[in-house]
């Protein structure tokens, strides 16, 4: 039981430490201050009347309403819904209104530095746009490397286990068919071995972005919906990209001893796949996901339970994001339809297909089990990856996370008893688990 509590603790994004007790008042998650000296479990809550007065005004008036940007998870609304989600618009639009500025501020020198250079005419004059720019708006800059590397394959083989390592995955010898085939020849030149022995040993991984070519598109852009091939090197250890397919007609497979021009066209093309890829999943599984955990908090928790008032720190302007990006992201002519291949059409297409069963399952997206489900963490069928940055990285969070939470839980609950004798805790799982959708 307590392991539970904690998994949905540990995963609603980040924590940061709520104190135990504050001096005179607590925040209700709409803004309203009531008396209270500490942050109680109901089953000590010495005025229980008040207590389930505010329940039933929870219940009543934080109600679920329909998803916003894609059919995901259902988004806050009733009376005490719209005044928290209108509450967090309007500090997110303060927060976001200086960074707004200094992006219309420095947009001006940006072009100007363009226009002194005789414009974009090669493509490595696309460092005018980020080398020395965007100081206020971006202060870090482009990541260290970018700029030089980005031609490299290694670079492009590392940017799945480190940006967006959710679509690649590594083919089963046993479980696992081959989504296409590569001339012998030129596999058995780029890594010594044939397509078959690759995949025997699990040195074979695949990231597939097909399914792209059955979403809507911008009429003029096309989308190439390619699937790649990646290996491990059997002499350094690396991975690296075997091959890239696009899906359209017939399809074509490029790969690395092809010009390098049309070896760098591939790359892109696979790279604003994915980036859709990671941006959407980011939508349905982060935000749709975390919001709807949460809505079933507001809806079975007083705002003096310190679990409830655990997930309101977490969850803090996080009601302000489908909205704002129904105004200006994905409605028709947004900052999609500008950007992006696929229209905002194809991303709500994209939830849809992905919130029910991808990005929306809650134990299936534990860090350590997707990442163990995909081939990428302890894997028993292939040779260890050499570098797993996101895996390390995320790692680390999660543990710290599951550090904080298992404190934060023991603090406040003695044994797996008390925690079943706490009915709005139990209530909220049973929420979270059924209703909550």
């Amino acid at each position: 039981m307590i392991s539970r509590v904690l998994y949905l603790l540990a995963s609603s994004a980040v924590a940061s430490a709520f104190p135990q007790t504050q001096s005179n008042t607590y925040q209700t998650t709409n803004g309203s201050a009531v008396k209270s000296g500490t942050y109680v479990l109901p089953m000590y809550d010495p005025n229980p009347v008040a207590r389930a007065a505010e329940l039933a005004h929870n219940r009543a008036d934080y109600q679920y309403g329909p998803s916003l940007m894609g059919n995901s998870s259902f988004f806050l609304t009733g009376t005490l819904g719209d005044q928290l989600v209108n509450s967090e618009i309007e500090l997110w639009n303060q927060d976001a209104a200086p960074v707004r500025a200094a992006i219309r501020a420095e947009a001006t020198p940006v072009l100007g530095a363009i226009q002194a250079a005789g414009g974009i005419n090669e493509l490595q004059d696309y460092s005018l746009l980020y080398e020395g720019q965007w100081k206020t708006a971006n202060p870090d800059g482009v990541d260290p490397g970018v700029l030089s590397n980005y031609t490299q394959d290694l670079m492009f083989s590392m940017e799945r286990l480190s940006n967006n390592p959710f679509p690649i995955r590594r083919l089963h010898p046993k479980k696992d068919r081959l989504p296409f085939v590569v001339e012998e020849e030129i596999v058995r030149k780029l890594t010594t071995l044939s397509l078959a022995d690759l995949h025997a040993a699990g040195r074979l991984l695949v990231a597939d972005h097909s399914y792209q070519a059955r979403y809507s598109t911008i009429e003029g852009r096309f989308n190439a919906a390619c699937t790649a091939y990646f290996f491990i090197d059997p002499k350094s250890g690396d991975l690296l990209p075997l091959a890239i397919k696009t899906s359209p007609g017939s399809g074509l497979i490029y790969t690395p001893l092809d010009e390098d021009q049309d070896w760098l066209l591939a790359k892109m093309m696979f790279n604003v796949n994915d980036l859709f890829h990671g941006q959407i999943l980011h939508l349905a599984n982060s935000h749709a996901v975390a919001e709807i955990v949460h809505e079933a908090a507001l809806r079975t928790m007083s705002a003096s339970h310190p679990v409830r008032a655990y997930l309101d720190n977490i969850m803090y302007q996080a009601y302000a994001i489908r909205p704002v990006g129904s105004q200006i992201l994905v409605n028709p002519g947004g900052l999609f339809d500008q950007n992006f291949v696929v229209s905002s059409t194809g991303v709500r297409q994209f939830v849809a297909d992905f919130y029910p069963t991808v990005a929306g399952p809650f134990q299936a997206n534990y860090l350590r089990r997707s990442l163990m489900d995909r081939g990428l963490l302890d894997c028993s069928y292939g040779p260890k990856l050499a570098h797993n940055p996101f895996a390390e990285d995320a790692g680390a969070i999660v543990d710290s996370l599951r550090e904080f939470a298992t404190s934060f839980v023991n603090a406040y609950y003695s044994s797996s008893r008390t925690i079943s004798q706490d009915p709005e805790l139990q209530a909220w799982i049973s929420e979270a688990s059924g209703a909550a959708k």
